[in-house]
């Protein structure tokens, strides 16, 4: 005796014009209703009114003398101390991290000496404050009026006048090449400490010599979270050049100071002092954004 079962019977077609149920789990059938935000729009208006009104007061505010502005913004004074507020820059910069790097990796280092000096270093220079060691190396001549050459603690065999040997520019390069490098010292070496340590272990293995460790593995893969912090460091060092006005010498806020003292002018002259600084800012900003993209190839980030 054999079961057979009928086959299936199709149901009958509804009719033309005949409403679907529809299933009140299906996403498909569901209305979307968008998240409103109504704080964050009155937020954007009020700051939008806030940066009309001070756009407006720029343009229709007589004190700001934009004529003045527009004058002395490329004049020859002008021009010649933003020259020599990038040489400051770029000396205190090569410099300092030059160094900052030979301090760095004496910190990492096994000797407890070299950790010892290093540390005693990067602690001396960040506590003092830059205006105090740029006085100090500009009043170098008083506290050593001559240097001599020779044997530790024994006779000398040549000296010279110290009174002549560290100017204005040269003590202002100094002081600030020196307290840069405290900083970049701990820039580089929490860059270099972010680099996997198994990385160097495996290189080692393999019988890469410790230079080209260095060179091919640490360093690229440290610049990603040095940069940054260097960057930050660059631009703070270029407007902190500002303080080396105390030491009369010509860069771009001293020079400014000079011609508002001599015209009375110093709303529109501290302005082209502002948008220079802006302007060679926002320079090494995109500088930095170049460079970071280049050392950023392989990442996920």
């Amino acid at each position: 005796m054999s079961l057979t079962s009928d086959p299936p019977v199709d149901a009958p077609p509804r009719p033309a014009g005949a409403a679907e149920a529809a299933d009140p789990a299906d996403p498909a059938v569901l209305k979307v209703v968008p998240v409103r935000h109504p704080w964050r729009w009155v937020a954007v208006v009020a700051t939008a009114v806030v940066l009309a009104q001070f756009l407006n007061g720029l343009i229709t505010n007589p004190g700001w003398e934009w004529d003045v502005f527009a004058r002395f913004f490329t004049a020859d004074a002008i021009l010649k101390a933003v020259w020599v507020t990038l040489q400051l820059t770029f000396y205190g910069t090569a410099l300092g991290f030059a160094l900052g790097i030979v301090l760095a990796f004496m910190r990492l280092s096994a000797s407890p000496f070299l950790k010892a000096v290093a540390f005693g270093y990067i602690w001396a220079f960040r506590s003092i404050p830059l205006i105090v060691q740029l006085l100090f190396w500009f009043n170098l001549a008083y506290l050593y009026k001559e240097l001599s050459f020779g044997i530790p603690f024994g006779p000398s065999f040549f000296a010279f006048d110290t009174m002549g040997l560290v100017g204005a520019m040269s003590a202002a390069v100094l002081g600030l090449a020196l307290h840069q490098a405290a900083y970049a010292a701990e820039i580089v070496r929490g860059g270099v400490l972010a680099v996997d340590g198994g990385q160097l272990e495996a290189a080692a293995s393999l019988g890469i010599p410790r230079l080209r460790q260095l060179r091919r593995i640490v360093l690229p893969q440290a610049m990603r979270s040095i940069l940054p912090n260097a960057a930050n460091e660059i631009i703070s060092l270029f407007k902190g050049t500002s303080i080396v006005s105390v030491m009369a010498i010509g860069e771009l806020f001293y020079q400014v100071q000079v011609v508002y003292g001599r015209n009375g002018r110093v709303v529109p002259l501290l302005m082209v002092a502002t948008a220079w600084y802006i302007l060679l800012t926002t320079a090494l900003s995109i500088v930095q954004h170049y460079v970071e993209r280049h050392y950023a190839k392989g990442s996920t980030r």
